[in-house]
């Protein structure tokens, strides 16, 4: 078979078309590393919340421990937190 020699404008349109393809697949990589990047930092806030909402519950705790122990201490009232003064809240049957 003989060859055939492509014209300018088939080579120049083969080149455009191979340069569009190299630059798509550049842009899709770039893209996927810019996924990846945002998939850690969803990871690391979902983390720091997933922390948060622990701390969140033992303070809780702790807060429901040191109002029953108050409670048992000092019997029913009212603390002024800004004076440290608790008032005791009158029983009915006393």
């Amino acid at each position: 078979m003989a060859e055939i020699k492509f014209t300018e404008d088939e080579m120049k349109t083969l080149k455009e078309l191979q340069d569009s393809f190299n630059n798509l697949v550049l842009q899709l990589g770039q893209l996927r590393v810019e996924e990846l990047n945002l998939e850690r930092t969803s990871q690391k806030l979902s983390d720091a919340k997933k922390k948060l909402d622990v701390d969140y519950a033992n303070l809780l705790d702790a807060e429901r421990k040191l109002s029953a122990e108050l409670n048992v201490k000092y019997g029913d009232g009212v603390l002024d937190p800004r004076t440290g003064i608790f008032t005791p809240t009158a029983k009915a049957n006393q």
